[in-house]
């Protein structure tokens, strides 16, 4: 429009007798259709006289007021039909002091066709753009965060106890961290491993006093004075226990192995064998329903430390009967023992798996199995529960199947 505007200006003069004339028309031919919603109009400041395009007909632009001389100025105008128009202008004095206005106008509605193509065209590229930009972040943001995805599947390994480092290559800005939390786990391991050996120097350490003490009940029972000696060896049995839990804790606090696994039904035939010999156990029958090759993950010795407890407790509540089944569900595995006997009251059973309580009042017990035997389960991360069966207590461990 303002290329038009100065075309029109070149074209405009005045005549010797002072007519404003056009000397040509402009090369847009819509300025010669009526009413195209292209015009243009030129007026003669000192006269009013006006010379108008084609186009207008008999309408005119309704001007605004006069600006500065050779000030372009961008208006919206009213049309020959009313309509909004888009307007330049400009005043141009000559150099006889001449002056005129012209003006080059434009039916706004051509301008919302024209950017209303332009978004039609340019909302596509704009979508495609956008879709591949959206790609284009989603990609970086997979590849960038996919070494701290193997950074979190090392760390789960370390917790789940299937690693004992992060054996991972992490990004530049994050390998520092991974390195901290493996020299983290180095010392962790160190300090276990030094208080477990010291359990175990203590352990060894009771064990001489104990035989020490072992001999003199002998000697004071020879002498007649048997509840001394009951005593005593009471409290030394009771000093052996503690001491062999203690060392079955100091064996499991540097972690389990992961990879742990063993034949359940193997575990319980060996350790109700031994149970079988015991006063007690030979007045029970024992049953075990677990197929020859169900495997559970835990190591034999934790396991027969954990039925060893268990079958033991049992025996010594049971009327007749023993049952030791295992199965596997949503990933766990379920052991089970179950007795005949009376079973242990709702509110005592959180009471049962505290250190040194003793459901059993008659004694020949720390009050440590079920605590040992809990303590062994969280280990591995699993859980015990117990529940008054039909015919007894049913104690119940489940653990989980890592993989």
């Amino acid at each position: 429009m303002t290329v038009d505007l100065n075309e029109l200006i070149g074209a405009t003069s005045f005549a010797a007798d002072g007519r404003l004339l056009v000397a040509s028309t402009l090369a847009d031919q819509r300025f010669a259709s009526p009413l195209s919603g292209h015009y243009w109009q030129v007026e003669d400041l000192a006269t009013g006289n006006l010379v108008r395009s084609r186009s207008l007909w008999d309408a005119t632009l309704a001007l605004p007021e006069q600006a500065a001389n050779g000030e372009l100025r961008k208006e919206e105008l009213r049309g020959p039909g009313g309509e909004l128009t888009v307007a330049v202008l400009r005043t141009i004095t000559d150099a006889d002091g001449r002056a005129f206005r012209a003006v080059v106008a434009e039916d706004h509605r051509n301008v919302e066709v024209s950017v209303g193509e332009y978004v039609r065209d340019l909302a596509p590229a704009l979508t495609v753009l956008a879709f591949a930009l959206m790609g284009a972040f989603f990609i970086q943001i997979t590849v960038g965060l996919a070494p701290l995805e193997g950074l979190r599947v090392a760390v789960r390994d370390v917790i789940a106890q299937r690693k004992t480092r992060l054996d991972v290559a992490a990004p530049s800005e994050v390998q520092p961290l991974a390195d901290e939390i493996n020299r983290l786990l180095a010392a962790q391991e160190k300090a276990l491993s030094r208080a477990r050996s010291r359990a175990t120097d203590l352990a060894h350490g009771l064990k001489t006093p104990l035989q020490v003490l072992s001999a003199d009940i002998r000697t004071l029972r020879k002498k007649g004075e048997t509840g001394l000696a009951d005593e005593i060896e009471k409290s030394a049995g009771a000093i052996r226990r503690h001491v062999e839990r203690e060392l079955a804790r100091a064996r499991l606090a540097p972690g389990v192995s992961g990879d742990a696994a063993c034949l359940v039904r193997e575990v319980a035939n060996g350790v109700i064998a031994v149970v079988r010999r015991t006063p007690r156990g030979k007045q029970l029958s024992f049953e075990i329903d677990v197929a020859e090759d169900f495997m559970a993950p835990v190591d034999e010795g934790d396991l027969s430390e954990v039925l060893g407890n268990l079958v033991e407790n049992a025996t010594r509540f049971a009327n007749s009967l023993v049952h030791v089944s295992a199965s596997e569900s949503a990933g766990e595995v379920i052991i089970k023992v179950v007795d005949d006997g009376p079973g242990i009251p709702e509110a005592a059973r959180n009471a049962a798996l505290l250190r040194g309580v003793q459901l059993d009042s008659k004694g020949g017990g720390s009050g440590l199995g079920l605590a040992i035997v809990s303590d062994i389960v969280e280990a591995y991360g699993g859980r015990l529960e117990m529940a008054n069966a039909n015919s007894g207590l049913a104690v119940t461990i489940y653990l989980p199947r890592l993989g």
